[in-house]
């Protein structure tokens, strides 16, 4: 066993440390041993675990649980990428988020690291043509985690959601590598027009809460925008918007504003 154990920490170093601290968890707390063996310590691979919290999270009387378990496995089988976005996404919170300190706390009881991965189990039917299954998957990750995230969205690695209610994506919305945003925060349209109408989120940024980003505009890599802010034309790289509407009010104030999570703006 421990020689197995091993191997799978050399190739798997992440799902070797969630199982290590899921361990650790049964001996804090006894009472949550059946919870840690259901959900983690009995699978034998991170997205064999990571498709058993989609189905069993988004299961209902529409939908069993087996099914969305079938729909979870072929997607992270087809496609390595999901599962190593994961990952990526997994560490972005840990690094980020100061309330988090351990690997196992995102998979477990952060519904914003959740509702990103199932997004991206739906992302999958999405780009396979099953549509009507996709939106069903959007549906029931509104409402299980108050994330409403269009299967069609285009979304990088090493994003970070904090605390994640009401979020709203859509559908040609694109989302750079190593976004951080918080609640409330909406990548929406203008009105009724069709087709491409949705933002463009650069690599890096950082989002505040409440914070609105309206119409087919771009918003430039490595900038930040002010929580309660609405935006409603491009944004240049590095740089801080803020206001309703938003307005550039500085630098960004660092090479990584996403990675800093620093929301001050200096006077």
């Amino acid at each position: 066993m421990v020689r197995v154990q091993s191997k799978v920490a050399a190739l798997d170093p992440v799902w070797q440390r969630i199982c290590d601290e899921a361990r650790q968890a049964v001996i804090d707390e006894p009472l949550l041993g059946g919870v840690m063996h259901n959900n983690l310590l009995h699978h034998a691979s991170f997205e064999r675990a990571l498709g058993f919290r989609f189905a069993q999270k988004l299961s209902s009387n529409e939908i069993s649980e087996q099914i969305l378990r079938e729909i979870a496995d072929e997607a992270y089988t087809d496609d390595p990428s999901i599962g190593e976005a994961a990952r990526t996404d997994l560490v972005a919170v840990h690094d980020r988020d100061p309330a988090c300190h351990r690997f196992l706390q995102p998979v477990m009881y952060f519904k914003g690291y959740q509702a990103v991965q199932a997004y991206r189990v739906g992302h999958w039917l999405w780009k396979r043509g099953r549509a009507d299954m996709a939106s069903l998957v959007q549906m029931r990750v509104s409402e299980m985690f108050g994330v409403d995230i269009h299967p069609a969205a285009r979304i990088g690695k090493g994003i970070m959601i904090d605390h994640a209610h009401s979020i709203v994506i859509g559908e040609t919305a694109v989302v750079g590598d190593n976004v951080s945003m918080l609640h409330s925060v909406t990548l929406g349209g203008t009105g009724k027009e069709d087709g491409d109408r949705h933002p463009k989120i650069g690599d890096g940024v950082l989002i505040g809460a409440g914070a609105k980003v309206l119409g087919n505009i771009h918003v430039g890599a490595n900038s930040r925008i002010a929580a309660g802010s609405v935006v409603l034309q491009d944004v240049p790289c590095c740089k801080t918007v803020a206001g309703v509407p938003a307005r550039i009010v500085g630098e960004a104030g660092c090479a990584q504003p996403a990675l800093s999570m620093d929301h001050r703006i200096d006077d």
